[in-house]
């Protein structure tokens, strides 16, 4: 299945692009991903970042469906 993941701010900058699409087994699940990630951006992200599916955050232990949207979000620091 296909499941694009979503990179924002310094994700997006440290891996060098903003989106990308994994190819998943059916029944994969949000840690499965993320450590597909962590492959492709060689541990520049820290090991168990905030995610949304759909817009809705999500655990990592939440099943994946084709066509899903991962967010992988960023800390957000403000005053």
């Amino acid at each position: 299945m296909t499941v694009t993941v979503l990179l924002f701010a310094s994700y997006a900058e440290q891996i060098g692009k903003s989106s990308m699409t994994l190819e998943l087994p059916e029944g994969a699940r949000v840690d499965e991903a993320l450590s597909r990630v962590q492959a492709e951006a060689a541990g520049r992200l820290p090991p168990k970042p905030m995610v949304a599916v759909n817009q809705s955050y999500a655990k990592g232990s939440d099943i994946l469906r084709a066509g899903d949207e991962l967010a992988i979000i960023p800390p957000v620091a403000g005053g």
